[in-house]
């Protein structure tokens, strides 16, 4: 989407018309009606502001453009790719191949957008430390540190409840079944 002279990522299909408002320190792009992305404003001439998150769910089926994008040079340079997600991704390539490797750390990376970038990058240092290079690994970190911390039990008291209790059974009658058993015809007798 151009804004006066630069080019700012939004995360809509090519051709979408879309409006910008254009203020002093960041530029919104609109569409229907809701800001659908907002940058930094750019002061520079003929530049291109990208957000890796844009992109994502396009490189989830080109994973091989990923490495090289210019949204990922970026992210690099603005220091939002903290080298924790290369390490990640380095393992994931070992073990899963270089594109389904890429693939699963594109999916990784989808985590942050719906639950944060600072609680992705935790999540992804947790998993690195404790030996799990999986998605799914990773998922359960960062959607785990959003649960309520379990309470401890309280204890109950049972009252009219114990007037239930039965003494346990006594198992010594099925012994005796045992004994009758004949193992070729398989019947008991």
């Amino acid at each position: 989407m151009p804004a006066l002279t630069n080019f700012y990522s939004v995360p809509l299909p090519v051709g979408t018309a879309v409006q910008a408002k254009v203020y002093a320190s960041y530029v919104e792009i609109w569409h229907e009606g809701k800001c659908v992305a907002r940058h930094e404003r750019c002061y520079s001439r003929r530049q291109k502001v990208l957000d890796l998150e844009h992109y994502l769910e396009v490189l989830s089926r080109k994973p091989g453009a990923l490495a090289g994008s210019t949204p990922l040079a970026q992210w690099r340079a603005q220091g939002r790719w903290p080298a924790s997600y290369d390490r990640l991704w380095e393992a994931l390539k070992q073990r899963q191949g270089k594109q389904e490797g890429t693939r699963a750390m594109i999916e990784v990376l989808q985590l942050g957008s719906k639950h944060g970038y600072s609680q992705l990058q935790e999540a992804v240092e947790k998993a690195l430390a404790m030996g799990c290079f999986d998605v799914g690994a990773v998922r359960l970190l960062v959607e785990s540190a959003n649960l309520e911390p379990r309470r401890t039990g309280e204890v109950v008291e049972l009252g009219r409840l114990a007037s239930y209790d039965r003494p346990q059974p006594k198992l010594g009658d099925y012994d005796e079944l045992l004994r009758n058993w004949q193992p070729g015809k398989g019947v008991l007798q």
